[in-house]
């Protein structure tokens, strides 16, 4: 049976359809840069992993992060932070997830346009602030 490639271009793609796969690409690299810290077991990554991929974390690395980017990546964030989704989390705030998706419209539209290095380079300053907990220093 051959199977048909049904996805269209990045820039096609409605904005929550980014989120869906930018959150997967996003957790992958979480998890893999946590590994690469410590030994810890399984129980503990999955606890550490847990407070980057909440809501209110993502929200503040969109902020992080905004500076940075092109105007046309800036762009996609709006268009994933604007999109209207039909569920929310119970423990989420709004505005925090609506830039999480923004956010992870980011990093589907850059994994789907093969935009790895791009996506190595935003997660490196994510991991920059998060091991000085200082954003200042990711700002240069």
């Amino acid at each position: 049976m051959e199977t048909r490639r049904v996805m269209r271009d990045p820039r096609e793609e409605s904005a929550l359809r980014l989120a869906y796969i930018g959150d997967a690409v996003y957790e992958v690299h979480i998890r893999r840069w946590l590994m690469e810290q410590s030994l810890l077991p399984v129980g503990a990554l999955h606890k550490a992993s847990i407070a980057f991929v909440k809501a209110s974390a993502q929200a503040s690395f969109y902020h992080l992060i905004e500076p940075k980017l092109t105007d046309a990546e800036q762009a996609v964030m709006r268009r994933g932070r604007n999109a209207k989704s039909a569920m929310v989390p119970r423990k989420a705030d709004i505005g925090d997830y609506r830039k999480a998706t923004g956010f992870e419209a980011l990093i589907g539209f850059m994994y789907l346009n093969g935009e790895n290095e791009r996506i190595e380079e935003v997660m490196g300053w994510i991991f920059k602030a998060t091991q000085t907990g200082s954003e200042e220093e990711t700002q240069s």
